[in-house]
């Protein structure tokens, strides 16, 4: 983990925990890791370096606590300014991910090489082990000693499951997260999200979702979409790669973030469940269309 991201964590940190009283996050070096999607060895230098420096404590119990509670008096300061995670990784991520998922697709089942893999990218075998180990971390490969890295098999039994627990776990987060939206940051989202007659222009913001998934301090909701949701997220975003699709979930951020922004919380709801269940019609057309494209290659 470079001391660029290190230094920019603390920065953040630091300048959450001495301004807002309410902190989107629990005061945890777990809790802390997911919000800026990292592993615990950054936070753990973070934290001990607060610690020194009297911004944080670590009580007899192993707790952490701020040495000063911020009044949070204005209205502006009652709650933390959600921050878009970290960008901790260059775009050689990204290309990766979305070979895996074709791979996935496509039911692959001969072992990635780190050397191999790292040829076609033109980069070297230490960067690859690296960009595999955090998509590993996230679930969309496994190691395997002495053979390689098996890629997730797509099943779309377990698409079709975790869609019909995210559907309601994500409803109720955002219902949870009500008392902490704030309208400058719903139109924040919504300037993000750009579904134009032109598809090549549309523009997708995905972080709406974590917005109210962080905010609605629901433990168990953030733990589930924590464990499972980053296979999915890569295979959704995936699977919106196309311009009309893209344009398509564009329009339909664009619905929920309206609704949200009128206070139209049932609006709002059904927008969102439309979006969900959006989700299997884009992958399953993306799946056809492989095996469409594996029948012509073998022919």
């Amino acid at each position: 983990m470079s001391s660029k991201v290190t230094d920019k964590i603390k920065e953040d940190l630091t300048h959450q925990l001495t301004t807002y009283k309410n902190l989107p996050f629990k005061l945890t070096l777990g809790a802390i890791a997911d919000y800026y999607n990292v592993s615990l060895t950054p936070v753990r230098q973070v934290v001990e370096e607060l610690i020194e420096e009297d911004v944080l404590i670590r009580k007899p119990n192993g707790r952490l606590e701020r040495v000063v509670e911020p009044s949070g008096d204005a209205e502006g300061e009652k709650v933390a300014k959600f921050q878009k995670p970290v960008k901790l990784h260059s775009d050689l991520d990204e290309q990766v991910t979305n070979y895996v998922v074709q791979l996935s697709l496509q039911n692959h089942e001969e072992y990635l090489r780190e050397e191999a893999t790292a040829k076609k990218y033109n980069t070297g075998r230490t960067i690859m082990r690296q960009v595999f180990s955090r998509l590993a971390g996230a679930g969309l490969i496994e190691h395997v000693p002495r053979c390689g890295w098996k890629v997730r098999t797509f099943r779309e039994k377990d698409m079709l499951d975790y869609l019909e627990i995210r559907e309601i776990l994500e409803v109720k987060a955002m219902e949870l997260a009500r008392p902490y939206f704030m309208q400058d940051e719903l139109h924040m989202f919504l300037k993000g999200n750009i579904a134009s007659d032109d598809p090549a222009l549309a523009e997708l913001d995905n972080d709406l979702h974590n917005y109210w998934i962080s905010r609605c301090d629901n433990l168990y909701i953030q733990d589930f979409f924590t464990r499972h949701a980053a296979f999915y997220t890569a295979l959704f975003d995936y699977a919106a790669l196309g311009e009309k699709v893209k344009t398509e979930m564009a329009q339909e951020h664009i619905d929920i973030l309206e609704a949200l922004i009128a206070e139209d919380y049932k609006a709002a709801e059904r927008a969102l469940v439309k979006h969900i269940r959006d989700q299997k019609k884009n992958v399953m057309r993306l799946v056809q269309f492989k095996k469409r494209q594996n029948l012509y290659s073998n022919r």
